[in-house]
């Protein structure tokens, strides 16, 4: 049986976080105090390629929290492809916690389906 899920994405996963990092090539996260344009932050700071400020996760809250001055200061589809990375990594994590095998397919629409085998393969 297939299902259709939408996620709306809280990131709370440090190991997911890493893993998304690693996924887009990008530097791993950490831990610490991160500046703004409107001030000091702390948190995961993961830093995005082209982008004047980090984005700070609160683990705790799920919350993101970052200055891109609509767009001037960094693409917002850099974060988009992280927020995806993210979604998509800790479906796999908590999958495979399960017992379950996944399966990605890039899309040409940029999307990824994501199919998981309840189970394993047995």
């Amino acid at each position: 049986m297939s299902h259709v899920v939408t996620i709306r994405t809280m990131v709370r996963d440090r190991a997911a976080v890493d893993a998304a990092c690693r996924r887009l090539r990008w530097a791993l996260p950490r831990m610490g105090e991160a500046s703004l344009y409107s001030g000091e932050v702390s948190g995961l700071v993961v830093t995005v390629p082209d982008w004047v400020y980090p984005v700070v996760a609160d683990l705790a809250s799920g919350q993101l929290r970052y200055d891109n001055f609509g767009g001037a200061w960094g693409d917002v589809r850099q974060l988009d492809r992280f927020l995806q990375a993210y979604a998509v990594e800790k479906t796999r994590i908590e999958a495979r916690r399960q017992g379950h095998d996944v399966v990605e397919q890039p899309l040409p629409d940029g999307s990824i389906r994501m199919t998981i085998r309840v189970g394993g393969g047995s």
